[in-house]
């Protein structure tokens, strides 16, 4: 091993006197651009202040994708613009983009170089009570905004009970279009291509995808492969006054019979499915990247090195 490393250490030498090859390096870190395609009501916002957090520090900038009226499902015009602007707008390079859009593949436009996709999701019962609440309460972010079905005190069981339709089992579909992207399929409900489409992409698209209850982790996780944007995310995130930002007010817990009854519908069966299919993808990424001693979690050194390195240098 130590001939491997001496051997290495030349050719680093070797690549530092040629000089465009380090300044090419440097431009590819320089040149990155993350989309975080947030999903509504999975932690969003506390992991987006973090990024907010570190952009002067660690110097990248942040920018909030603001679609219409929340529609996550872009025209055919604005995405061309929008892949245009991400992958042409050198000042605001290296980039963190967020915004409640879904995942939109930038090799269908020509582009060279794709963004880093990243993604939160969560239980999706837990992320739709979350959200009924919200829109009837808001959250202690923004308290004194009026949300648009303030005044209605009907709790989330109750809506069930009744059939209500802002608790319709159609109201759980939202993370596997989210990860769908922009195909029609993707947002009709209960469709088997779209949740199947939903886990080709999370697995081949995006560079990570956490879950809500194990945010610390994600985001531990990101600081380690990606430190150029989230090097003191994790110490912040544990220390930081915004860790937990964002909770929605008067939220109260289903009955076992809501959840139950919630839980006959094939649109839950499938994304549950989904959710525990990125949950296991995320619990296998972080077995072979940490290691627990004592109840922390401790990120994994590098495990590999190089040898055999030919041809010699003289």
């Amino acid at each position: 091993r130590a001939i491997a490393r001496h051997e290495v250490r030349e050719i680093e030498q070797r690549h530092t006197m040629d000089g465009p090859r380090q300044d090419a390096a440097l431009d590819e870190e320089e040149d990155m651009v993350i989309i975080y395609n947030r999903v509504p009501k999975t932690a969003s916002t506390s992991f987006t202040n973090i990024a907010y957090d570190l952009c002067a520090k660690n110097k990248y900038h942040v920018l909030h994708i603001n679609t219409t009226k929340n529609n996550p499902v872009m025209s055919l015009q604005d995405q061309v613009r929008f892949v245009k602007n991400i992958t042409s707008w050198k000042e605001m390079k290296p980039g963190f983009y967020h915004g409640h859009i879904s995942y939109l593949d930038f090799t269908k436009f020509g582009v060279k170089k794709k963004p880093i996709y990243i993604n939160v999701i969560r239980d999706p019962i837990e992320r739709l009570v979350s959200y009924y609440y919200f829109l009837r309460f808001g959250d202690d972010y923004r308290p004194g905004l009026r949300r648009r079905k303030q005044g209605d005190k009907k709790t989330f069981d109750e809506c069930v009970a009744e059939g209500g339709s802002d608790c319709a089992p159609e109201k759980l579909w939202l993370q596997i279009p989210f990860f769908c992207g922009h195909s029609s399929e993707c947002w009709n409900v209960g469709s088997r291509w779209a949740m199947d489409q939903a886990k080709y992409n999370l697995i081949n698209e995006y560079f990570l995808v956490g879950v809500t209850e194990e945010l610390e982790d994600f985001i531990m996780l990101l600081e380690a492969a990606l430190p150029r944007f989230f090097r003191g995310a994790t110490e912040l995130y544990r220390t930081g006054k915004k860790s937990h930002l964002r909770k929605t007010t008067e939220k109260k817990l289903p009955t076992k019979q809501t959840i139950a009854k919630l839980q006959q519908s094939d649109i839950w069966k499938m994304e549950n499915e989904f959710y525990e299919f990125a949950l296991e993808q995320f619990q296998f990424i972080r077995a072979h990247a940490v290691r627990e001693k004592d109840g922390d979690l401790y990120i994994l050194a590098q495990n590999f090195f190089y040898e055999k390195i030919y041809p010699k240098s003289n």
